[in-house]
């Protein structure tokens, strides 16, 4: 007896319009096979992987759906209750679409990854393939402090006022934050769920979830209905690393999701931040960690995440922070001596000023030539003063 599972008639397939035509580069064949996978086998599964990779998606499920092969033993429980079509069918329903690799709206940055995902749910209508080529990961410890949960806010705020697309995992703590700093600017924002787009995850974060997906958009790598279960949420995290250019962590243990997020995002070349915070903060150990350790890059602010996402791909944006400027930092080292002395009211002959400076007469002279010409000292009928370059 076959073991392919039986086809149902489908409403509309998402990623192909209401008469069939192929409007996004996959095929309806190529489509169901990748969703079925995505229902019958864990995200990044090696034997999974491994076939599509070898036989492409279609060929792959027509073989786990008909072969007898022990190897494929660990596909055979589920199997029987997978049915592409009636998820499908489901995700139209709930509005959700399915993207593959292939498709123009595909995140690129997924490719990279030894086992990319079979395919995505999708809910809502950003453009998942534009919006994430500048797009930063703002993650941490789900048990934060008001000073993390602000700093999250506050950067991802900034960061979409930008228009920087902020994506993260809609956990409690850090990633809620930087969600609610995105949406409070305006601006979309991406949630990637361990679960199925249509299960909330936490509970408690429906809302913040449903009001993502109305101008961003939710996504997951397993079928509607998915358990959100605990080796999933490590399989979330690779995609929320390698999808964006810069992960920022903001609060994180010695051991925790986040600096996972942060090492996968490193081993596949992506830009890795982290906020500091306070020393005593065993909460923001595992920062310090990274930052001590070089895997992380110190930043405080959007504006630090800026420089770092301009840096990513194309030439440097060079900005340095600097205090208030002062006249004496255009002063050249071989004058701030003589600079130092100069009298800020009075004026001083010049021996004085060379005594003061611990130089000699002439060489004080060789410096008050260049500091007058500079605007940095003017000199009277009885000696020299500082100047102000520019003063009228």
């Amino acid at each position: 007896m076959s073991r392919r599972p039986p086809q149902q008639p489908v409403t509309h397939v998402p990623g192909l319009s209401a008469d069939g035509v192929n409007v996004t580069g996959v095929d309806a064949a190529e489509r169901r096979a990748r969703a079925g996978w995505s229902r019958l086998a864990e995200p990044a599964d090696p034997v999974a992987t491994a076939m599509i990779a070898e036989l492409g998606a279609v060929a792959a499920w027509d073989a786990v759906c008909t072969s007898t092969s022990p190897v494929l033993d660990r596909f055979r429980a589920r199997l029987p209750e997978v049915i592409p079509d009636r998820d499908l069918d489901i995700a139209a329903r709930l509005g959700v679409r399915v993207l593959c690799p292939g498709d123009p709206d595909w995140p690129g940055g997924l490719n990279d990854l030894a086992a990319p995902p079979y395919c995505l749910w999708v809910r809502g209508s950003l453009a998942l393939g534009s919006a994430l080529s500048r797009s930063v990961a703002v993650v941490g410890a789900r048990a934060a402090t008001p000073y993390g949960e602000f700093a999250a806010f506050d950067l991802a705020a900034d960061l979409a006022e930008q228009g920087v697309l902020v994506v993260s995992g809609a956990a409690l703590g850090i990633d809620a934050a930087a969600h609610r700093g995105a949406l409070a600017a305006g601006g979309p924002t991406v949630a990637v769920l361990a679960g199925g787009v249509d299960r909330p995850y936490p509970a408690a974060h429906r809302d913040l979830i449903d009001q993502i997906a109305q101008t961003g958009a939710v996504i997951a790598e397993t079928a509607p209905g998915g358990a959100p279960m605990k080796v999933r949420f490590l399989h979330r995290n690779r995609m929320i690393a390698t999808a964006t250019q810069v992960t920022v962590v903001v609060e994180a243990g010695l051991r925790s999701g986040s600096r996972h997020t942060a090492s996968t995002a490193a081993a596949h070349h992506r830009i890795v931040a982290a906020v500091p915070g306070p020393v005593t903060s065993m909460t923001s150990a595992g920062c310090h960690e990274m930052i001590r350790s070089g895997m992380a890059v110190l930043v405080t602010d959007a504006a630090d995440v800026r420089e770092l996402l301009d840096d990513y791909g194309s030439p440097a944006a060079g900005v340095i922070r600097r205090g208030p400027g002062r006249p004496e930092d255009e002063v050249a080292p071989a004058d701030r001596g003589v600079y130092d002395a100069l009298p800020l009211r009075t004026a001083r002959p010049v021996e004085r000023i060379a005594a003061t400076a611990g130089t000699s007469v002439a060489d004080a002279q060789v410096s008050l030539g260049r500091l007058l010409m500079s605007g940095h000292a003017i000199r009277g009928d009885r000696g020299w003063r500082r100047g102000t370059p520019g003063a009228s």
